[in-house]
């Protein structure tokens, strides 16, 4: 009987190391769910992020479509103000409000004396100098053989003159 006691004593120890058939599936069971629901939870989470993505993606392109949209319509609108920002444009539109040329002018030096002649300005007006008109000037600064020919404006003359009485009147002493 002796040697029947020792088999069983090596079953027991045999047993203690195996897991048994029904207490090992139990204990994998929670394994084999945790990484189930990983597995699901990282799915899901690649679905949402890729839904995101091509939301973005096409808000992208919309907003792309508004971009150039509305830099056609400052382009066009930046020639607009080209159109009216033009000499010829302004001297138009100043000529139908009633506006003419000032003429030559005349400057006031520091020490009181006037340097040129003024005149009154005209309902004609003195042309326009074509260094006024940068768009009529060829490459070599002579008018362009499709713009009329304009009389140059008189040029400034120096016509400082210490004889003048304006010029050479002393200035009040102040009091």
């Amino acid at each position: 009987m002796r040697g029947q006691g020792r088999p069983r004593g090596r079953q027991k120890r045999l047993a203690a190391l195996l897991p048994s058939g029904v207490g090992g599936t139990a204990a994998r069971t929670p394994f084999v769910l945790l990484i189930v629901v990983l597995l699901g939870s990282g799915l899901i989470t690649l679905l949402l992020l890729n839904s995101a993505l091509n939301q973005g993606s096409f808000e992208l392109s919309k907003l792309e479509k508004k971009t150039d949209e509305l830099t056609d319509e400052q382009q066009a609108l930046q020639q607009d103000v080209d159109a009216y920002s033009a000499p010829g444009a302004l001297e138009r539109r100043a000529r139908r409000l009633g506006m003419v040329p000032g003429g030559s002018p005349a400057f006031l030096l520091p020490d009181g004396t006037i340097r040129g002649r003024t005149s009154a300005a005209s309902s004609e007006g003195a042309p326009l100098s074509t260094s006024a008109e940068p768009s009529l000037l060829g490459a070599a600064g002579h008018t362009a053989p499709s713009a009329p020919p304009r009389p140059q404006a008189p040029p400034v003359a120096s016509t400082w003159r210490p004889n003048d009485s304006a010029a050479t009147s002393p200035s009040p002493a102040p009091p």
